[in-house]
């Protein structure tokens, strides 16, 4: 499949006749995690004498998976603990959060979840965070009745900005590229996205916006707008 890059305002559209299936990322595009995210890490390198600043998380760690994250920051600061200790601990205090409550939902997610499961799309999560994450979505908004598939971190040896994730819920829901869309909030994502061959919608948040994401199929400013005009207008 080709794609052709564009603009939302050029009158390009990610969604076709074809399209079957969307996968929806998940941090940043359904749930508004990116600040609970920014403030469990701002907790954790204070324990080792860094202050966090939002301009540091925003360039280099928004959208990134906590792995990644640790080795990013243990690099950067110089800080005399291995990554793997750094990750573990961040791990420990998202599933702490989790344990207490979802992450809230990010502006019309749970409209766009049922418009997009009553207009027949087949739904699936793909998501560089944990399976908890999502599954505490799915139960505390009920949403769990209309996702088809969920691929987390844990699911595949290499996360975004890799295809690994995508393609494995295409295997596990049996379509191809060309009948799916990824949305997504970040270049890492949208990375990801384009290299299992997708056709991608960015949603940039105020964390990501300054990302480049010159290459995705098409960028809307909302999850309504996206919704009203790709879906709605079919």
């Amino acid at each position: 499949m080709t794609l052709h890059f564009a603009s939302s305002t050029s009158g390009q559209l990610a969604v076709s006749e074809k399209t079957t299936t969307l996968l929806f990322d998940h941090d940043g595009t359904l749930i508004d995690s990116e600040t609970v995210h920014y403030d469990l890490w701002k907790a954790i390198l204070l324990g080792y004498h860094v202050d966090l600043s939002e301009t540091f998380y925003c360039e280099v760690m928004a959208g990134i998976p906590v792995k990644q994250n640790a080795i990013d920051l243990v690099a950067h600061f110089k800080l005399d603990v291995a990554p793997e200790v750094l990750a573990e601990q961040k791990h420990k205090s998202i599933s702490d959060y989790l344990d207490k409550h979802a992450f809230p939902l990010m502006p019309y997610a749970k409209e766009t979840i049922k418009t997009c499961f009553d207009k027949g799309y087949r739904i699936g999560i793909v998501t560089g965070g944990s399976k908890k994450s999502v599954e505490k979505t799915l139960s505390q908004y009920a949403l769990a009745n209309y996702i088809s598939c969920v691929v987390a971190v844990e699911d595949v040896v290499t996360s975004k900005p890799a295809p690994d994730c995508y393609e494995l819920a295409m295997r596990q829901l049996n379509k191809t590229p060309e009948e799916c869309v990824a949305i997504e909030d970040t270049q890492t994502g949208m990375r990801a996205a384009l290299a299992a061959n997708l056709a991608c919608v960015v949603i940039p948040t105020p964390l990501s916006q300054h990302h480049d994401l010159s290459r995705a199929t098409v960028r809307y400013g909302n999850l309504q707008t996206w919704v009203e005009s790709e879906l709605n207008s079919q």
